[in-house]
């Protein structure tokens, strides 16, 4: 039986002004929800028990989902894998034990595809999880997820909390981070070529060899993955969400080309590394469930860059 929330329902979005929490919002508001709970960083630090627990004294949430987190792509995850970490350990305990002491109905916990083993058998299922050592580039990161969803499990057995996880796989989508640093890889490149294109720049470097195959969700539908979870799903162990369909780094540089600079050439540096040489998620158990992505990879492209455009050029006029 689907589980009934009601619009006046008080849901705790953590990290709302995130990638994942903003795409959250809109959903829950779409679905009517008039008690959608947030907290900015600076009214609440997600690291500090003692406040959390504070928080949801007082605010007394029926619902929570986790979607705070320390993000970002391969080179911010190999320079700060220490923050990576220490961040997301704290982030997720914290949450977990506060939603479990305040008697909340149910959690969504969100992980990470990056918690399977580098060398997985594709496509990944949920019980591959553990069966071989991890990626390093973004073990740190990793090694916190799979603690996070491992604590949903325990707050389940030991406490009957109704605690469930999920295992996105690569997002983007309007409001992702656009920075040369740390973002991710559909929103570093589409700045590599903007780049190029205001430079007039004949080439476009891309990190590795290309060969590596990824699968990418769009934002708003991991939110409404999410939302019919929420309601659907209530099982111990963790569920994948994503497309089942992959393409290469050169393929998806190809795509990002035609749509942002197609005079470009691309040039691929591989002395820099490809991280793990595939990713593509089994989505059968969700697909089961009934549920299924609404959009496609080169239409939501286009429409993250045209989000990027509209943004820059506000924060230059601003």
């Amino acid at each position: 039986m689907p589980q009934v929330i009601n619009p006046q329902d008080g849901i705790f979005v953590t990290g709302h002004r995130g990638l994942v929490g903003s795409q959250m919002l809109l959903r829950l508001q779409s679905a009517g929800l008039t008690k959608v709970l947030t907290a900015t960083r600076k009214e609440l630090d997600l690291r500090d028990g003692h406040a959390v627990d504070r928080w949801f004294a007082k605010a007394k949430p029926d619902y929570v989902i986790h979607a705070a987190g320390k993000v970002g792509g391969i080179g911010a995850n190999i320079a700060e894998p220490v923050d990576f970490c220490y961040d997301n350990l704290l982030m997720q305990a914290t949450v977990l034990r506060a939603a479990w002491q305040s008697g909340v109905k149910k959690l969504l916990y969100l992980a990470s595809s990056c918690v399977y083993p580098r060398d997985c058998p594709q496509p990944m299922r949920e019980e591959y999880l553990l069966s071989g050592p991890l990626e390093t580039t973004n073990e740190g990161y990793a090694l916190a997820k799979i603690t996070g969803l491992k604590s949903c499990q325990y707050y389940r057995r030991q406490y009957g909390c109704n605690f469930i996880a999920t295992l996105p796989t690569n997002l983007y989508g309007p409001g992702d981070k656009f920075d040369p640093q740390s973002s991710h890889v559909i929103p570093s490149l589409i700045l590599k070529f903007h780049q190029a294109k205001l430079d007039g720049a004949l080439e476009v470097s891309i990190w590795g060899s290309g060969t590596s195959r990824r699968e990418f969700l769009h934002i708003a539908d991991l939110a409404d993955a999410c939302w019919f979870l929420l309601q659907n799903y209530d099982e111990e162990e963790p569920i994948n969400v994503g497309t089942g369909r992959e393409v290469s780094i050169a393929e998806l540089a190809a795509i990002i080309r035609a749509i942002v600079y197609p005079e470009a050439q691309l040039v691929f540096d591989s002395t820099k590394p490809d991280g793990t040489p595939r990713k593509l998620l089994d989505v059968s158990r969700l697909q089961k469930l009934g549920w299924q992505p609404q959009r496609e990879l080169q239409t939501g492209i286009a429409e993250t860059y045209a989000w990027y455009l509209q943004h820059s050029n506000s924060r230059q006029t601003d």
